[in-house]
């Protein structure tokens, strides 16, 4: 019986797949979903855009990690990727991944360090003049609890604030706020807002000192 099942799944998902060019979802129907939180079924025509447009990302950002790139082609690069200009400013420091990335916001003169990786699926907004540490992980998106649905999403953006520093290895989970001026220690978890003028630290990260301006 478990044979069959997974026959019929795997059959189900591969001619889904198999079908991922012919979607009629635009891309704006798609963010309009969701930016507006609602659960995205597994298996829909919204999923499979997702998919779609991140296959497109991912032979980007393959040239984008390939070889030396210097900062102007990097912007371009980055500019094609999310879908507008990054301004002069920006800085980025090779390799990047990002799934749907034309749901990234990027601020003025905003450096993003090596290794990152962007589910932003759910919308990531940063604000202008943020610093990005080595290997950060900023996730937009759950799965439900129920295991019979598990595959679905759920959708929440994370905004940072202007001016954020974000430390090495740190991951920043779906639906949280980084006020203005917050630092995050290397390597915290956050699991809910940062207020602003704070450094936060830990797993789950947690305010253990407020910044005088």
């Amino acid at each position: 019986m478990k044979i069959i099942i997974f026959v019929i799944f795997f059959i189900y998902t591969f001619q889904n797949y198999n079908n991922i060019e012919n979607i009629n979802m635009t891309e704006a129907e798609l963010f309009e979903i969701m930016n507006s939180g609602k659960k995205i079924k597994f298996g829909s025509e919204a999923h499979l855009k997702m998919t779609q447009l991140s296959n497109k990302a991912m032979k980007i950002t393959a040239e984008m990690n390939t070889g030396y790139k210097t900062n102007t082609e990097l912007r371009f690069l980055m500019s094609q990727l999310i879908g507008r200009e990054v301004d002069e400013g920006f800085g980025l420091f090779p390799p990047f991944f990002a799934d749907c990335p034309q749901n990234i916001h990027l601020g003025k003169e905003v450096f993003i360090n090596s290794g990152c990786r962007f589910q932003a699926q759910g919308g990531i907004y940063i604000g202008d003049k943020c610093l990005i540490g080595h290997n950060t992980i900023i996730a937009t998106i759950n799965h439900e609890i129920n295991p019979d649905i598990r595959r679905d999403l759920i959708p929440k953006k994370v905004i940072i604030g202007n001016n954020v520093w974000i430390g090495s290895g740190s991951i920043i989970l779906p639906g949280v706020s980084i006020g203005d001026n917050a630092i995050i220690g290397a390597g915290s978890v956050v699991n809910k807002d940062i207020p602003e003028n704070t450094i936060a630290v830990g797993n789950p990260a947690k305010v253990i000192k407020k910044i005088d301006i």
